[in-house]
């Protein structure tokens, strides 16, 4: 996949309740892009995502499935995980604790593509990372608890000291700064 989804997800207007989001994995998202949005047919798109024509099927019809039950339902969509590897290059921002990938291989990043600060650094895709990604930590006194599907690390907060909690091997985990401790 080149290009992830730039924004989280979908929220239906007009519902006053929070429901169960339903979550759409990247393969899933890639599969409707490609066959809805860029008109290619199975065979192709499973070329370009690198399985079989059956596996492809597979993914987008539970991905029709998933985004019908959303409208239907008025379900938040969330985009998250699944077997994907990104073929650019992702920066993570201190200021603004944004994420931004970098597809133009050819020109240099400096500065974060939503607040412009300089305070960016580089996202590495190590094995200690690739391992603890499914775990929410605090910063403040290293409590660990098993990734929520659907609700971000940093809305969690720490059962010990109140603090916001991080994802576990993000860059920025061990020495971010967090305001929101009691």
């Amino acid at each position: 996949m080149t290009n992830p989804p730039h924004f989280r997800g979908y929220k239906p207007i007009g519902l006053s309740e929070e429901s169960t989001p339903v979550i759409l994995n990247y393969e899933e998202y890639e599969a409707i892009r490609l066959s809805d949005f860029e008109l290619y047919g199975q065979v192709e798109a499973a070329q370009i995502m690198d399985v079989s024509r059956p596996t492809y099927a597979r993914i987008y019809e539970s991905a029709r499935r998933k985004v019908a039950q959303a409208f239907v339902l008025g379900k938040v969509i969330v985009f998250e995980g699944g077997k994907v590897y990104f073929d650019s290059e992702w920066y993570y921002c201190h200021f603004c604790g944004c994420y931004f990938n970098h597809p133009a291989k050819d020109t240099e990043v400096n500065a974060c593509a939503l607040c412009g600060s300089k305070n960016i650094e580089q996202n590495s895709d190590s094995p200690e990372q690739a391992n603890t990604e499914d775990i929410c930590t605090c910063p403040k006194c290293g409590k660990e608890k098993e990734h929520t599907s659907g609700i971000p690390c940093q809305k969690e907060i720490c059962p010990e000291c109140k603090c916001q909690m991080v994802r576990k091997g993000a860059p920025h985990h061990h020495r971010m700064r967090n305001n929101n401790c009691q």
